[in-house]
């Protein structure tokens, strides 16, 4: 498949839901803010650039989500002008790790990556979730990564730690706040066709003095191959979110879906 696919939308099925994305405005989050917002959700997203075109939510702060100012400012802005939320959907994450393996992770790029992909949601959760709990109702969705069971040595080590610990910090929130109605489930997205996807590439071929081509084959070595032959569409993780944000996931809790094309080889 060359071009994204187009899926048949639940028409506003998310009518009048106040829905957070973080990481809105790029790869699979701008996909996932397309998707709900053509189901009639009202979105709230965050990022250190202006949304591109095509994204228009009620809400946008320009701020780093990563760092606890950005977080608090961000948490502000949707209690102030939307009164809480009740989707949250954590898509913020990446690596801008340099290849090298564990000797080449400083405790700077270790910090970084760690704010990243697991204390954003962590920040976010504590200053929002706490409304959802009250109002006995709503949905958390935390983006991990199949990286969690499948690391890659060469470059992404603190990601793929980071999001080990973001999928058990997930689980840990689902026992808590189930009981409270608030459903709280993960997503593993394995290689996704996506410009983060391409920019590392583009360092690891660097680090190694290889082509895109051939940094691109090392990292579908490590995988393991892809058995249906390519990465996901950013589209394609966003239609699964938004099954899993609906009503008819309403007893889907504490659970993690793998969205992978068949990379990890064992059930």
């Amino acid at each position: 498949m060359t071009t994204a696919p187009h899926f048949s939308i639940f028409a506003e099925e998310f009518a009048g839901k106040r829905v957070l994305v973080t990481g809105g405005t790029k790869g699979a989050g701008a996909a996932i803010v397309r998707r709900l917002s053509a189901a009639g959700a009202r979105i709230a997203t965050g990022a250190r650039s202006a949304p591109p075109e095509g994204i228009s939510p009620e809400i946008f702060v320009q701020a780093d989500l990563s760092t606890s100012d950005g977080a608090a400012e961000m948490a502000a802005a949707i209690l102030h002008k939307m009164g809480g939320v009740d989707i949250i959907v954590h898509c913020l994450g990446g690596s801008k790790s340099p290849g090298g393996g564990f000797a080449a992770l400083t405790d700077a790029l270790w910090q970084d990556e760690l704010n990243l992909n697991l204390l954003t949601a962590v920040r976010l959760d504590r200053a929002l979730a706490p409304g959802m709990a009250g109002r006995g109702a709503g949905v958390i969705l935390h983006v991990s990564s199949i990286q969690r069971r499948l690391p890659l040595h060469e470059s992404t080590i603190a990601y793929a730690a980071a999001k080990a610990a973001l999928s058990t910090y997930s689980k840990a929130l689902s026992k808590e706040l189930g009981p409270q109605g608030v459903r709280v489930d993960s997503i593993a997205p394995g290689w996704i066709n996506t410009t983060a996807a391409d920019a590392l590439v583009a360092r690891l071929a660097e680090n190694a003095g290889t082509d895109k081509q051939a940094a691109r084959q090392d990292i579908m070595d490590a995988l393991g191959g892809i058995p249906i032959g390519r990465p996901a569409w950013p589209e394609e993780v966003a239609e699964l979110v938004a099954f899993l944000a609906s009503d008819r996931a309403a007893s889907i809790h504490g659970a993690e879906y793998v969205i992978d094309g068949g990379t990890i080889p064992t059930v």
